[in-house]
């Protein structure tokens, strides 16, 4: 086994002894562990994870490509956080692995490199975003993407690559930030001042969930500033190892919020939401952020949450003539279990009047999107995702309901290739849809 000592600065990136030694072992976390549960070995689970990130953390332990792999392996979904009685920050201490992992020789310098210049160079710009989106959007309107599927010329580049570029979400027709404006009104009065964060993949791939999120917002009385020098969060950074960058990202948006006075930020992404809402650990330590960090994040909500507030408000707005298909809803990894968001979405799903809701079996565990990792680990995720499309048919219903993007594209490619007939949205369309 190929083993290597780290670098001494990079170790300094870990969390210290008295946050690693606050795992108790109880194994609590085992049964909610999909890595574990696949295969049943104590070095896939987060308990094992943790022992071999203290070791290495110690110096007890060398760097080695196992190391590397269980790292990568784990999904950071998180659930053992909701299940640890202890309260570890589990999701922390990986995230911070990864960052020692992809300096190493465990990671190929190619792979490396390919995943800091899309998350990087483009992810993270928008005019780079939008101007790749805006050719994947040619690709897929002008029966490119549909001629290079049917001749199969992705498969002289690798077998796999036909499955992964199924993934990739519909481009939308307008990008979000062109269509909201700075800012927006309600009709009537204002009860609420709420900032708004339109995101990466948000902003061009699942536009229309933005400007439904607009609408929903002015319905219930607020007045909306979208600040258009906002950035890309970084959560997909930080999740991949690249956390100082994600940190300037994150410094950048409290820097485009703050010159706006407002009650709430609206997030309608868990994973953004999640990050935006950590601002305030991560920067603790930042002289000229912290207090900043701390103010930005205790307003982040998501769009459920904050809706949950105003149910007597929408319920009165429903259209009299509404007519559902039976509903069922998916916990994104990063509501239920980072934010703690899973009351909220239920109960205004089930408030919707003539709505057939049906509990999903294990909605809370994880479809496999996890950012990248449906990307980067594509076998890995697939099994996942099997599992997750076997319990919404069993459910028998036709509309799944989720608040994350990446769970979104996960669970619309899991319905066609394995032949679930159901419509893949995110809550707040459904609301756009039923209300007046």
């Amino acid at each position: 086994m190929n083993k290597t000592s780290p670098n001494p600065d990079l170790l300094k990136v870990l969390p210290n002894d008295d946050i690693l030694q606050q795992c108790i072992h109880c194994g609590m976390c085992l049964a909610t562990c999909p890595t574990y549960d696949l295969t049943k070995l104590e070095r896939s689970s987060p308990r094992g994870r943790i022992r071999m990130i203290r070791s290495v953390a110690r110096g007890e332990m060398e760097l080695s490509a196992l190391f590397a792999e269980e790292m990568n392996f784990c999904l950071d979904c998180q659930a053992c956080e909701t299940a640890c009685p202890a309260g570890v920050k589990y999701g922390r201490m990986v995230e911070t692995a990864r960052v020692i992992v992809d300096q190493s020789v465990f990671t190929p310098k190619l792979k490396l490199f390919i995943k800091r210049f899309v998350l990087r160079k483009i992810l993270a710009s928008r005019f780079a975003l939008k101007f790749v989106s805006r050719l994947l959007w040619i690709h897929q309107k002008t029966g490119l993407q549909k001629l290079i599927r049917l001749i199969g010329l992705l498969k002289l580049f690798s077998e796999k690559l036909p499955e992964v570029e199924k993934l990739s979400p519909q481009i939308a027709n307008h990008f979000s930030d062109s269509i909201i404006k700075e800012i927006e009104l309600p009709q009537g009065e204002i009860k609420y001042k709420t900032a708004f964060h339109f995101g990466c993949l948000m902003n061009t791939m699942f536009s229309e969930i933005n400007t439904d999120t607009i609408d929903v917002l002015k319905n219930v009385g607020c007045k909306i500033i979208t600040p258009k020098d906002q950035v890309c969060c970084g959560s997909l950074m930080a999740h991949n190892g690249d956390i100082e960058f994600a940190l300037n990202l994150a410094r950048k948006n409290i820097d485009a919020f703050i010159k706006h006075e407002y009650d709430y930020l609206i997030s309608n992404s868990a994973g953004c939401g999640a990050f935006m809402k950590d601002y305030a650990h991560l920067l603790e330590n930042d002289p000229l952020y912290s207090e900043k960090a701390r103010i930005f994040s205790s307003k982040v909500k998501d769009v459920t949450e904050f809706l949950y507030s105003e149910l007597p408000a929408l319920k009165e707005k429903v259209k009299a003539s509404v007519e559902l298909e039976p509903v069922t809803y998916h916990d994104a990894c990063h509501l239920i279990h980072a934010q703690k968001v899973s009351t909220q979405p239920r109960e205004i799903i089930k408030s919707i009047p003539g709505i057939k809701y049906t509990e999903l079996d294990e909605a809370s565990w994880c479809c496999g999107s996890a950012g990248i990792y449906n990307v980067v680990r594509y076998d890995d995720s697939l099994i996942q995702l099997q599992r997750k499309m076997k319990n919404i048919r069993n459910t028998g219903a036709k509309i799944v309901l989720t608040g994350n993007p990446g769970c979104m594209g996960q669970i619309k490619y899991g319905a066609e290739k394995f032949d679930v007939d159901v419509e893949v949205l995110h809550p707040v369309t459904l609301i756009k849809r039923i209300i007046e």
